[in-house]
């Protein structure tokens, strides 16, 4: 997307009328003042500036009488350039901030009613946007409106403990701000999209699939976005068209998105300015804190947190110690509230060895990144952690 280009810096045509000009041409001169200072000889014990002149400009130092009249010329002539510079800096300036404000996003498509995807629908909701929450499953979303509906209700209960009046008032608007629908590329639906963004399965066929399709309905100005935790951005980002690939990035949220207060806005090589403010500004409408991140594997968090896990696996498969005593030594040694083999269980097992597996397909020199015989054992095996009741420990399933 092309911002502040040389027509409009020349012509001006980003400002809206000839107040605005001379309001930023007065600024540009202010800004000069200070520099002009410095420029010229000035005499012993002559204040460097006088902050008492006003328009119009001119250079605040006593001359010499030698050479009064050509170096008077060359201030003239430079701080002239100046003004000319700053101007055209407020210029630039100005045409960012138009084009962030004409990517504000006010209406958002979520793909994948699971967890992930409800919760992202919930604080989207919750602070104002219209929300369409989509999936293929119709008994997928009425679970999701479920889950999406109780924990509206505590959050208000909690937010608004002594006015029920103001509880009330705000699951009805947050509830109101959502929908569900079985199809995003419905005209009705993608139409006036702002952002789309995707959480469904880790996988990068079906995510480009997506994708593809979506591109060919959306409006120019919807970005779009992708939720994954460890695939990278730019290969989900190549089904879409080079002008679409200005408008794609990465929003990875936390589990669950409702309490987790991270977000990583992840930027490609392809992904523009503009979008990525856009995107950062409307993850920090939600309350999220943002952190920015390139499209490197697994981001920030799991590009450290998984191959820490690994080897804390790798630490028990040699013998060196028993998970129990490396959970134990990180809780109590390092300060963490899991250690790393009861954060592998509350994960999944399953998405530990899918992301790892990914890792080494892509980096199969990475020793970080080797795969586990004791984790590809424990999935062969269908002992996925929490979820089925077992992984490294062993779980009451309610």
């Amino acid at each position: 997307m092309a911002i502040g280009t040389r027509k409009h810096l020349v012509h001006g045509s980003i400002y809206g009328n000839t107040k605005d000009r001379e309001r930023d041409r007065t600024s540009a001169i202010r800004d000069i003042q200070m520099t002009s200072c410095f420029l010229l000889p000035i005499k012993r014990g002559q204040p460097r500036c006088s902050f008492s002149r006003t328009f119009p400009l001119r250079p605040f130092v006593a001359l010499s009488d030698v050479n009064k009249a050509s170096t008077l010329t060359k201030a003239v002539s430079l701080t002239a350039t100046l003004v000319k510079m700053a101007f055209a800096s407020r210029s630039v300036s100005r045409a960012f901030s138009s084009t962030s404000a004409s990517m504000a996003i006010k209406e958002v498509i979520i793909i994948g009613g699971g967890l992930m995807g409800a919760g992202i629908a919930q604080v989207a909701a919750q602070t104002g946007h219209k929300v369409t929450l989509v999936d293929l499953s119709k008994d997928v979303l009425t679970k999701s409106q479920k889950r999406i509906d109780d924990s509206v209700r505590r959050v208000a209960k909690k937010t608004y403990k002594e006015d029920a009046a103001a509880a009330t008032a705000f699951v009805e608007k947050t509830l109101a701000n959502l929908q569900t629908a079985t199809d995003a590329a419905n005209a009705s639906i993608i139409g006036n999209a702002d952002l789309v963004i995707e959480a469904i399965v880790e996988n990068i066929e079906l995510k480009k699939k997506v994708f593809s399709r979506l591109d060919e309905v959306a409006p120019a100005k919807t970005i779009f976005a992708s939720n994954t935790s460890s695939l990278p951005i730019a290969e989900i980002a190549s089904a879409v068209t080079p002008a679409r690939r200005a408008l794609f990035g990465g929003l990875h949220f936390f589990n669950p998105v409702p309490v987790m207060k991270l977000l990583e806005v992840v930027k490609t090589d392809s992904t523009s300015d503009a979008t990525f403010a856009a995107m950062k500004a409307w993850g920090q409408a939600l309350g999220k804190t943002t952190v920015d991140c390139k499209d490197t594997p697994g981001f920030i968090v799991n590009r450290l947190l998984v191959p820490y896990m690994m080897e804390a696996v790798r630490l028990v498969e040699r013998g060196d110690a028993t998970a129990r005593d490396v959970d134990t030594a990180m809780k109590l040694g390092a300060g963490y509230p899991m250690g790393p083999f009861e954060l592998a269980d509350y994960v999944g097992l399953d998405t530990t060895k899918f992301i790892i597996d990914g890792w080494h397909e892509s980096y199969p020199d990475n020793p970080l990144f080797q795969p586990s015989e004791m984790v590809n054992k424990l999935v062969a095996e269908n002992k996925l952690g929490a979820k089925t009741g077992e992984g490294f420990y062993k779980y009451n399933k309610k």
